[in-house]
């Protein structure tokens, strides 16, 4: 006999051996035992869950003689055993894929006419339901909707958007759901037990994350990776090695060379990987896998929930991301995320997948070529760890420096500044509104309310009350630095409170000796 793949050799053959559909199983089997099972039936869900399996497990249970407790098909009567050899007709198996127009339709209409030689029911399973042409959904509707009652219809497909609304509405509808990790581990050393090979439990997982919750996906993958190491024992590493994958301590080790800004190092390493054989396309898809659990560890932040067993992976890898995390903002993962997700739309039909992939690296370590605040945020942090390793070498480094992240240089000797000429001086007067704008807080009040004027040679600040004027004089240094970033200049200035231009004798300083002199009256007239 030839060989038969693992999928279809474990083929299940009742609704008990159907694992991680149980709501579905479930409620189909407690339909036959009841006798209350419908006409229609529409089946969906992502491929490898177990859609087809079930409808062929279905079709033989309403025809079966013996159902089960369960309901599943006994394997054992005349029906069952006419219907798994094909010697009976009553499952007629479409794939809809290549039978999808109108006459397709037809045909199955004028068959229904004609009731089972044997059995109960007549069952047509059409697969890929959803690549019927809108003729051929048309046609099948009045026949959908109202069946003779010896006829069963079970729908399946992958993309039930493409199935119209007036299809959907004819028929009870179940979803198939990806399966768990630890479901298609255990399914999978169970098909082991019976074929007597051994597999690394690790080797298991990893073919189970890869299978993304498909069955049929992870018995085909375990079944290529079984033909690779024959008669030996099935290692983490050969998995690898045959699926062309990447394992996470090499991105672990990828991530620390972009976060410590060594491209070449990071380079060098994706080179050692391609020449590896590894697949640049299954290398970027798995980065960004990678890159996900990063973001949900660093989102974890101090809870205590155990994120290792969500990710699947070991407690050792567990640890090696968390450190990885910790020197990673957030926002700065769902960038990268963002620039390797576009990378993987753009590589799939492109001759330089490996150049791509080195600019997007390039663009990780870079954020300056982007102006998004995540690029921003991540900016400051490279400057943050400069400066922090200046430090640690013994380089002074001041505070304003540290606190908006400016570049680390020896401060500037200040130049002085040249004095103000009068024509300066009456210029801050006609710009004093501008001047009070430059101000703040308390300051900024006082300035409002303050009349400036000039002597000469001076500014001179008449403010509204006495407790301004010393309040102001209290400020006089952040006036002069604002007045001096003004006009470029060194201003002298006086403050005065309310009196200041009253007082004669302050104003007019020469007034009393304009006063005091003789004047000589002659009364003769």
């Amino acid at each position: 006999m030839s060989y038969q793949s693992l999928y279809r050799k474990y083929r299940p053959q009742s609704f008990s051996d159907v694992v991680g559909q149980e709501p579905v199983t479930t409620a189909i089997g407690n339909q036959i035992k009841s006798g209350r099972t419908g006409h229609a039936y529409l089946f969906t869900g992502t491929r490898g869950t177990g859609k087809t399996t079930v409808a062929k497990i279905f079709a033989r249970a309403v025809n079966c003689e013996d159902p089960r407790p369960d309901g599943s098909p006994c394997g054992e009567c005349e029906m069952c055993r006419g219907i798994a050899d094909g010697s009976l007709m009553n499952v007629i198996e479409i794939d809809a894929a290549s039978n999808n127009g109108v006459e397709n339709v037809r045909t199955i209409i004028e068959e229904i006419a004609y009731r089972p030689q044997k059995g109960n029911k007549k069952v047509y399973i059409i697969d890929e339901v959803h690549m019927l042409s809108a003729g051929a959904f048309n046609a099948l509707l009045k026949t959908l909707e109202e069946p003779p009652e010896y006829v069963l219809f079970i729908l399946a497909t992958t993309e039930v958007g493409k199935v119209p609304i007036t299809i959907l509405s004819r028929c009870q509808r179940y979803d198939f759901h990806r399966m768990p990790v630890e479901t298609l581990v255990s399914r999978m050393q169970s098909v082991l037990s019976e074929e007597g090979t051994k597999v690394e439990d690790k080797a298991l997982s990893f073919i189970a994350r890869q299978a993304d919750g498909s069955m049929r996906d992870a018995l085909s993958i375990l079944d290529q990776c079984l033909a690779f190491n024959f008669e030996e024992v099935l290692t983490y590493d050969h998995t690898l090695e045959i699926l062309g994958a990447v394992d996470n301590s090499v991105f672990t080790r990828i991530m620390e060379d972009i976060t410590e800004q060594k491209l070449a190092d990071a380079i060098k390493l994706l080179d050692d990987t391609v020449m590896k054989g590894r697949d640049i396309q299954a290398f970027v898809a798995d980065f960004i896998a990678y890159m996900r659990d990063l973001l949900l560890i660093s989102a974890e932040g101090d809870t205590e929930a155990d994120i290792a067993d969500i990710l699947g992976v070991s407690t050792d890898t567990y640890e090696q991301m968390k450190s990885v995390a910790k020197k990673l903002e957030t926002d700065t993962l769902i960038r990268y995320i963002r620039i390797f997700s576009e990378l993987s739309a753009q590589i799939r039909y492109s001759s330089q997948k490996k150049t791509l992939t080195e600019i997007a690296i390039v663009r990780l370590m870079h954020p300056e070529m982007q102006e998004d605040a995540a690029a921003m945020r991540q900016r400051l942090a490279i400057l943050e760890r400069k400066i922090d390793k200046l430090e640690r070498d013994g380089v002074k480094v001041n505070a304003a420096s540290q606190q908006t992240g400016a570049a680390v240089q020896a401060p500037a000797k200040k130049l002085p500044l040249p004095k103000a000429l009068p024509e300066d001086v009456q210029m801050a007067c006609d710009n004093w509104g501008r001047i009070r704008a430059d101000a703040s807080g308390a300051l900024k009040s006082l300035l409002a309310e303050a009349k400036p004027s000039t002597d000469g040679s001076n500014l001179v600040i008449v403010c509204g009350n006495d407790v301004s004027a010393e309040t102001l004089k209290d400020n006089a240094d952040d006036l002069k630095a604002i007045l001096e970033r003004e006009l470029k200049k060194e201003v002298t200035f006086v403050i005065y409170g309310p009196g200041k231009g009253e007082d004669p004798d302050t104003k007019y300083p020469d007034l009393e000796s304009a006063i005091n002199f003789d004047v000589e009256i002659n009364d003769n007239f």
